[in-house]
């Protein structure tokens, strides 16, 4: 990660990730991250830009407006999401004398094409989301990964981000729907995307403005196991991807994970799997 400050583009510090590493240790290939970056408090327009790669663009504050080729432009306000993309030309930016807070992820692969024919419609048009902080908190481990420098979270960023654009389109499309049953699936996405993070039950019900009481309900309403052995469930899925997938050894999946005893660890993962972490690789890995 580079962070600096640049006067032209923000008077706050600004973080720009473009991870360097051989593309050809990394799994998927259909769609590499190429960069990202948080710019709080942007204030320069661009006119006439045109684009190798697409990118999408997260504004979780401030105002502005966006334009694809000679269309008429498009209000952008805090909550708002729009793509640029090979092909066109756009200006865009904040209003004169104005700012907004700008997130970005830069992306190539054929991968793309699949989300225009199926989920990601009339990319040209801005979109609208409710940035909380569950959203806020995956971009901010999307960065973790990318700037972890190891391919197999370069692959994880991508996913991740493929999951965050769907559900970003998914919020579009049911602007109007804000029942229990999405904002606990919403819950059950965060919890499952924060594996690597420790964490206590407090912070993620804090992260949702809930109590530690109503996360563990919905926890297990929607998946019918208490929070404590939903997670161990969780964590012990993400331990066979690792184990098959890398050279790490049984302690450091373990710390990966959040457990900081190899004994526990092992003991709760032969437990869900009738295994042991170290048989599992030897195992199931020939």
């Amino acid at each position: 990660m580079t962070k600096y400050m640049d006067y032209m583009i923000s008077s706050h510090p600004i973080r720009v990730f473009n991870p360097k590493m051989d593309s050809s240790k990394q799994k998927i290939k259909s769609l590499m991250m190429v960069n990202g970056g948080h710019l709080p408090g942007r204030t320069p327009q661009r006119h006439q830009a045109e684009f190798r790669h697409w990118a999408f663009v997260m504004i979780t504050g401030g105002s502005g407006y966006y334009q694809v080729d000679d269309g008429e432009p498009q209000k952008v306000e805090g909550g708002s999401w729009f793509c640029l993309f090979p092909g066109a030309v756009f200006n865009y930016g904040p209003y004169e004398e104005g700012y907004w807070d700008e997130y970005y992820f830069t992306v190539a692969g054929h991968r793309i094409e699949e989300w225009l024919e199926n989920w990601l419609h009339l990319p040209g048009t801005v979109k609208h989301a409710e940035f909380d902080d569950s959203l806020i908190h995956r971009m901010e481990l999307m960065f973790k990964l990318m700037d972890s420098g190891v391919p197999s979270n370069m692959d994880r960023a991508v996913l991740m981000l493929e999951g965050f654009l769907y559900d970003l389109v998914c919020q579009s499309d049911q602007s109007e729907e804000s029942n229990r049953e999405s904002f606990a699936l919403k819950v059950i996405g965060d919890i499952s995307q924060s594996l690597h993070l420790r964490q206590e039950a407090a912070e993620m019900a804090a992260r949702h403005h809930i109590s530690v009481s109503t996360l563990r309900r919905i926890v297990y309403e929607y998946t019918g196991y208490p929070l404590n052995e939903f997670l161990h469930r969780l964590r012990a899925s993400e331990a066979r991807n690792i184990l098959l997938n890398t050279e790490m050894t049984v302690k450091e999946v373990g710390e990966a994970l959040g457990y900081k005893d190899t004994f526990y660890f092992s003991r709760v993962f032969k437990k869900i799997t009738g295994i042991s972490p170290r048989s599992y690789r030897n195992q199931v890995g020939q």
